[in-house]
């Protein structure tokens, strides 16, 4: 059964998305450090034979085609809620398979990576791209099997939400893990970026 990646954005407006680097860095600069992101994310997205979805933020922003987004690309509205409840109704939208979820700020994250989260499913019912800062820039569902508790009680934005979302999880469900990368909230974590890149 066809895969769907969904790829969720936020309008890339200064003062609106990426805050945190935004106060060491520059609205401004944080929003268009985010476009380039959410753009190169998609990109990649895009290259596999999966369905690609946006799942964008603010709701009005969803009909800005070529303003924010490629018009090509079939979008859903997020919805209001925390993340977690922005993620599970997501979840139940999507057509029947697998669904992966990802955000449009780990720069280091590849086509390969979505590859091998569905090859993980297809034995798995859930799979993780942990963050170092304790997040996720993944997450996949088989959708075989129900998790009716998924993401309640998570400490969003913090370096538990990982772990917190993994006990909202049945007990029974076959987790698997992707490679660790680093998302980006900070000024240290351009840093770091830059010289990942410098080592290629």
């Amino acid at each position: 059964m066809r895969g769907t990646v969904v790829v969720f954005v936020k309008a890339p407006v200064a003062g609106r998305v990426k805050t945190r680097l935004g106060v060491e860095i520059g609205m401004a600069r944080a929003a268009a450090l985010f476009r380039i992101m959410m753009n190169n994310t998609i990109a990649e997205a895009e290259k596999g034979r999966w369905r690609t979805v946006l799942a964008v933020d603010p709701p009005s922003a969803a009909h800005q085609d070529a303003r924010f987004w490629p018009r090509r690309l079939p979008r859903v509205v997020q919805g209001r809620g925390d993340l977690g409840e922005r993620m599970k109704r997501v979840f139940d939208v999507m057509p029947p398979g697998p669904v992966v979820i990802i955000g449009a700020d780990a720069p280091e994250m590849r086509t390969r990576h979505l590859r091998e989260a569905f090859d993980k499913l297809r034995g798995a019912d859930a799979v993780f791209g942990p963050a170092e800062d304790g997040g996720y820039w993944l997450i996949g569902l088989a959708r075989r099997r129900a998790a009716p508790d998924l993401f309640d009680g998570v400490r969003w934005s913090t370096k538990h939400a990982l772990k917190d979302t993994l006990k909202t999880l049945p007990e029974k469900f076959d987790v698997r893990m992707l490679e660790t990368l680093r998302d980006i909230d900070h000024a240290a974590d351009l840093k770091h970026l830059a010289r990942h890149v410098a080592k290629r």
